[in-house]
């Protein structure tokens, strides 16, 4: 999909297209319906290549399970970011796309996204490949080897 910056993006947006308009379900884990922590579950997974059903957490166990799958504390700019309390949780994707279920209906863009005031917990995975670290070069050419200066 033109427009976004990495593949994984693409596919976040590709998912949340597809099931958008499924049913807000409690507990939900299929086509068929699902939750917040749902939605939520389905798009970590995705983003890590894992299957988007059948893997879900809930917002009890949803620090363990997004540690497990790789996301930082806080938020970063180009993440997915996971925001949620005890009783609910939402995501914003890297391009700043707020998508929920249970905002008003099922699976959906829009809502409050990540970065509603009463989520006490935010968690992020990057989205695009980390800088290399600056300080791992050198500027100083390498030794000649075979006695000769170049």
């Amino acid at each position: 999909m033109p427009g976004y910056g990495t593949d994984k993006e693409a596919a976040l947006v590709a998912l949340v297209h597809r099931y958008s308009g499924t049913p807000y379900i409690w507990g939900g884990d299929s086509a068929a319906g699902t939750d917040c922590s749902g939605l939520a579950s389905w798009l970590a997974n995705a983003a890590i290549g894992r299957p988007v059903f059948g893997d879900r957490f809930d917002t009890s166990s949803e620090e363990s399970a997004l540690l497990a799958r790789g996301f930082r504390y806080g938020t970063a700019p180009g993440a997915l970011v996971i925001g949620w309390n005890n009783h609910h949780t939402a995501v914003t994707l890297a391009d700043g796309t707020p998508v929920a279920s249970g905002e008003g209906g099922g699976v959906r863009f829009g809502g409050g996204g990540a970065y509603q005031p009463q989520f006490n917990h935010r968690m992020y995975l990057p989205m695009t490949p980390e800088p290399v670290d600056s300080q791992s070069h050198s500027d100083n050419p390498p030794a000649p080897t075979d006695g000769v200066d170049p």
